[in-house]
């Protein structure tokens, strides 16, 4: 009988043997329990292939519940801040959930498998919430964590490596949408989503297909460029896409131990994720009164000058007031930009904001600090034609 993967403390993969053999640089962190690589070889040449050729990515500890029962969805469209009316069955939707004071507990996809069937895919673990959350409802809730190996597949050449493999209606695939392909005698779910805002893929499967999946997909991508990688080229990547992340650029609320460090969706900029018309939710009655009377932080999308990356750094007006901080940021190889995901004291935030980043960096034992000015874009740093388009191109 497979135990749950919370009785465990170190955790490996269904994919860890082919992980292991190609992680040269032997950096390791610790993602939910299990042992996932900060890089293979190069940081720098994993994130090209995710913007020019193919990589990827051990998506198995991510957390995932299967959701299922006669009341299913309408369980699910309490618990969840978006409404759920129009998912159809082979759709997914990217949502969030709230605990009573409208405070972000996470965000995550739902994954509609069936008329009563969902899969929630999260960052965090939300067992017992879920299960408090369900009282009254005819629902079954199983954490399949370690039952269903997950792959991220992203890049321009993803498409036609998948078609290389025989998948070859994976181009129709609209973004936001899955299929099941046969493998190996079997099935296989393959998703059209990711984490990098790029063209890419995500493959759902059996652990006992994890090694051989991985071993077709580089034997099939060998000649268009196919890299694996790791958390530092993944997160350079989302930030590019402006993607929030929970425990970087937001406290999920069950975490928080101070006031005033946890967020609503409005304060995260997913206040499109919040359909306050739907009816009852977890959190709405609190959402309504801030809707009305505002929000306390503005979630923003900062191009800083320079070069140097601003890390944690403190955002202040053109007066010298601290106004907010840097909860994620980067240099971009691809935007030749400074980026950063910032949190703000209302008002401010609004594109022609006069802000500047205290940054600090270290070259040879030597502290230096430059204040640089920052300007707050309204659109993701980055967002290819090639990830909305369908069919899918072929790189």
């Amino acid at each position: 009988m497979m135990r749950p993967h919370d009785d465990r403390r170190v955790l490996h993969t269904p994919f860890h043997s082919r992980v292991a053999a190609a992680c040269e640089t032997n950096e390791w962190e610790d993602w939910k329990g299990y042992t996932t690589p900060l890089s293979y070889t190069d940081v720098e040449l994993e994130y090209f292939a995710i913007r020019n050729t193919c990589a990827v990515f051990d998506l198995t500890p991510m957390t995932k519940y299967r959701i299922n029962g006669a009341d299913a969805g309408a369980y699910l469209n309490r618990l969840v801040t978006r409404n759920l009316a129009k998912l159809a069955i082979g759709q997914v939707m990217y949502v969030c959930w709230c605990n009573d004071a409208g405070q972000v507990l996470d965000d995550g996809t739902l994954f509609r498998l069936g008329e009563d069937d969902y899969r929630l895919c999260s960052q965090e673990r939300h067992l017992d919430w879920l299960h408090w959350s369900a009282m009254g409802f005819d629902v079954q809730i199983i954490d399949e964590t370690e039952a269903v190996a997950s792959l991220a597949f992203q890049g321009p050449t993803s498409c036609a490596v998948l078609k290389q493999m025989g998948f070859s209606d994976v181009a129709s695939l609209k973004p936001y949408r899955f299929r099941t392909f046969p493998f190996e005698q079997r099935e296989i779910m393959i998703s059209r989503t990711g984490f990098t805002g790029d063209l890419g893929y995500e493959f759902w499967v059996a652990p006992d297909l994890a090694e051989l999946l991985w071993d077709r997909l580089m034997a099939a991508g060998e000649n268009y460029g196919i890299r694996a990688m790791g958390g530092e080229a993944l997160g350079i990547a989302r930030i590019e896409a402006g993607f929030i992340q929970a425990g970087a650029d937001f406290v999920p609320a069950q975490d928080a131990v101070r006031n005033g460090r946890s967020r609503s969706p409005y304060e995260l900029g997913l206040g499109w994720l919040v359909h306050l018309k739907k009816g009852n939710f977890n959190g709405r009655r609190s959402l309504l009164a801030e809707n009305a009377a505002g929000s306390r932080y503005r979630m923003v999308k900062l191009l800083i000058d320079g070069n140097k990356p601003a890390n944690n750094s403190f955002i202040f007006d053109k007066n010298g007031n601290a106004i907010g901080t840097v909860t994620s940021a980067t240099w971009s190889p691809t935007t030749k930009s400074n980026l950063a995901l910032a949190s703000l004291d209302t008002p401010w935030g609004l594109p022609g904001d006069e802000l500047y980043a205290e940054i600090y960096y270290i070259r040879e034992l030597k502290w230096t600090r430059v204040m640089e000015r920052c300007r707050v874009a309204e659109e993701a740093f980055f967002d290819p034609e090639r990830r909305h388009a369908t069919p899918a191109w072929d790189f």
